[in-house]
């Protein structure tokens, strides 16, 4: 058995060929019916973020899986072959193993020693489960990597005063109105991201605080726990009109702010600025906003630019963190060799680099 990992990063492509490939929550079960059986894997799990894209796959020999799996994302994501191909990184064991551990533990994040990766690769590793997608190596292998994740944030520093993607966002928006305590925000979207926005903006004195979610339960839930009001997505026009930031963390297919909408409630504000932050992959405001005056859009790949240097006892802590995974690593090796030891021994080593 072989462990193979094809997939894209924030590093290795931007924000509007992430989008293509991202997938749904309601397209997961038929992605991974096609990748057991059309494209011939035994085993297989998605990670789809707004940072990444990663298919981890188990299969009992190399021949043409890294090619029909490239082949798959083409077909997914409308792109050509060749123009994608590029963008992709492809590992065979043991890298595609060091790749899953350092990832869930937060080392390959835009901000280091991120938490919400954890969860999402938990969420991706349930998913293929209860779709009936994994098998003894993938189940393993994702085990050990949560496990691994949670002996990093317990015996390093590496979590330690570390921010999100939230945290960033709300940051932009303070370089942009100074102090948040008198501001109007709209956030659409509780998931998981977006609670831990939320969470940063009531931090930063933020009162006038709205929420939208196409759950309209959720929304009301998670307004509940924070003070803040929840409203139906059809008053999203009135919105536009009144609020100063909105931030937006869906997983919508395409965008649910258009360029029309925005530059009608501009008329209607009488030109006063509007700062929109777009949190979501696909994006969920069209980019031709950008272009209307005192209007302020960013995406997901402009704040990498403000992500600040990495906090020193973090940074001190990337060492420790590499050490525990390289342990990890080592252990799951031993175990796999010994249980489902590869067809080809002589295949360890990338594929392809990113």
């Amino acid at each position: 058995m072989h462990i193979v990992l094809v997939g894209m990063n924030y590093r290795s492509a931007p924000v509007e060929i992430r989008e293509r490939l991202a997938f749904r929550r309601e397209q997961l079960a038929d992605a991974l019916a096609t990748l057991r059986g059309r494209v011939g894997l035994h085993e297989a799990a998605i990670l789809s973020t707004c940072n990444r894209i990663e298919i981890y796959a188990g299969v009992p020999t190399l021949d043409g899986t890294i090619d029909r799996l490239q082949q798959f994302l083409s077909a997914h994501s409308h792109l050509a072959l060749d123009g994608l191909v590029p963008q992709l990184y492809c590992y065979t064991e043991p890298h595609s193993i060091r790749h899953l551990f350092s990832v869930t533990s937060g080392l390959d994040s835009m901000v280091l020693g991120e938490a919400e990766i954890l969860y999402q690769v938990k969420h991706a590793y349930q998913w293929a489960k209860e779709h009936g997608a994994t098998g003894k190596a993938l189940n393993t292998l994702f085990q050990r990597a949560l496990n691994t994740a949670k002996a990093v944030r317990s015996q390093t520093a590496i979590g330690h005063g570390a921010t999100s993607v939230g945290s960033v966002a709300v940051e932009l928006a303070e370089k942009i109105f100074g102090r948040l305590s008198q501001a109007s925000v709209l956030l659409i979207g509780a998931g998981t991201l977006g609670e831990l926005t939320l969470t940063r903006l009531v931090d930063r004195g933020v009162t006038r605080l709205h929420i939208m979610n196409r759950s309209p339960d959720r929304a009301a839930g998670l307004a509940a726990g924070y003070g803040a009001t929840p409203q139906p997505f059809n008053e999203l026009a009135a919105s536009l009109q009144q609020v100063d930031i909105i931030i937006t963390s869906t997983n919508a297919p395409s965008a649910i702010i258009a360029r029309a909408e925005v530059a009608a409630a501009m008329r209607l504000r009488h030109q006063h600025p509007l700062c929109l932050i777009d949190l979501g992959v696909p994006r969920n405001i069209d980019p031709a906003v950008s272009r209307l005056e005192n209007v302020y859009l960013f995406n997901i790949d402009d704040l990498q630019g403000l992500v600040a240097h990495s906090h020193e006892q973090r940074q001190q802590a990337l060492g420790q963190s590499q050490a525990i995974i390289e342990e990890k690593v080592d252990r799951f090796l031993d175990w796999w060799r010994e249980e489902l030891s590869p067809c080809d021994p002589s295949s360890l080593g990338p594929v392809a680099a990113p």
